[in-house]
């Protein structure tokens, strides 16, 4: 996938990273309606459709922030189906609900398949990360959080107010836990391959 092109609607990917009101006004604009339209015409509502839509744009805001999403194909397509699949994971939770799919929707378009699949893949790396992390003692989260955000550890130090030593010992340690408990999760194994 590294080698694809990327496609022009690659700027729809760089305004969400950089939580750019104008582009995220337009993904709502124009490509929300039909993903609206389409729960809606497979047993949603309006409301299960705005929590589909907003699940999947924290998750593409996530994704882009992380620098892992090179769009390879249009966003509409990569959005809608990622959109749709989310609700077909919705459905298949309230199984004894009848179901109806309308398939005029569907996409047969092997790089928006691809790029669906690399998403899924982030937001579960991403669940596992946040599963494991919240096991970690609050010193840990702290320390941890402050070193994704300050880069350098003397800030890091000087604003828990202890040594710069500590704070390499304890990070090392604290990541070396969290390291350990997403490789020994049965979770991990599935998401090593991809």
């Amino acid at each position: 996938m590294a080698n694809s092109t990327l496609h022009p609607d690659q700027s729809y990917i760089e305004g969400l990273a950089n939580n750019d009101s104008v582009v995220i006004q337009s993904i709502y604009k124009k490509f929300i309606p039909k993903v609206i339209s389409y729960i809606r015409n497979n047993s949603g509502d309006e409301d299960q459709a705005q929590d589909v839509v907003q699940e999947i744009m924290i998750l593409l805001f996530n994704q882009a922030k992380a620098g892992k999403l090179q769009l390879s194909c249009p966003f509409d397509a990569y959005f809608f189906l990622l959109c749709k699949r989310k609700w077909l994971n919705e459905l298949k939770k309230v199984s004894n609900k009848g179901v109806t799919i309308d398939e005029d929707f569907t996409s047969n378009n092997e790089p928006t398949e691809d790029m669906v699949a690399q998403t899924e893949v982030f937001e579960e790396k991403q669940q596992l990360f946040d599963a494991m992390f919240q096991k970690l003692g609050v010193k840990c989260q702290e320390l941890l959080k402050l070193s994704f955000t300050i880069k350098s550890m003397e800030e890091v130090a000087e604003k828990l107010n202890v040594t710069y030593g500590y704070v390499r010992k304890k990070k090392s340690l604290c990541t070396g836990q969290l390291t350990q408990w997403i490789q020994e999760n049965s979770r991990f194994k599935s998401l090593k391959i991809t």
